[in-house]
């Protein structure tokens, strides 16, 4: 189970890129990353909301999965990105994937986050 979840909160996101509003802009920003970011994808979907809504967008990784959620109306962006490190370390392809897409949106402040997933428990503990 040993695995890095990454979280960040953008604020301050130009409403108007298109990732912001266009599922097919957000598809391709993420596909992209995460292949420049060396994961392999094994599913996704993407879904816009009615206006002033944004789109909210999942891409299955055969490591674990990124998800984008995005608020147009509020300038704002959330990412998650999990992978699991079972047959190799990914820690540094997610924090890759992150980092390319908090400059893709290129918001005025960032909030992040990591947590170090399925860590062992101490001897004796179930």
């Amino acid at each position: 189970m040993d695995g890095l979840h990454l979280t960040a909160d953008l604020r301050g996101c130009d409403p108007a890129r298109a990732a912001m509003h266009d599922t097919a802009a957000l598809r391709t920003l993420c596909v992209a990353a995460v292949d420049a970011a060396g994961l392999q994808p094994v599913g996704e979907l993407f879904h816009r909301f009615p206006p002033p809504g944004g789109v909210t967008g999942v891409v299955l990784l055969a490591e674990s999965h990124l998800a984008v959620h995005t608020w147009p109306e509020l300038a704002a962006a959330t990412l998650d990105v999990y992978v699991c490190n079972f047959g190799a370390d990914n820690s540094g392809r997610a924090e890759s994937l992150l980092s390319a897409l908090v400059a893709a949106f290129d918001p005025q402040a960032v909030q992040r986050h990591a947590v170090q997933r399925g860590v062992p428990l101490a001897k004796g503990q179930p």
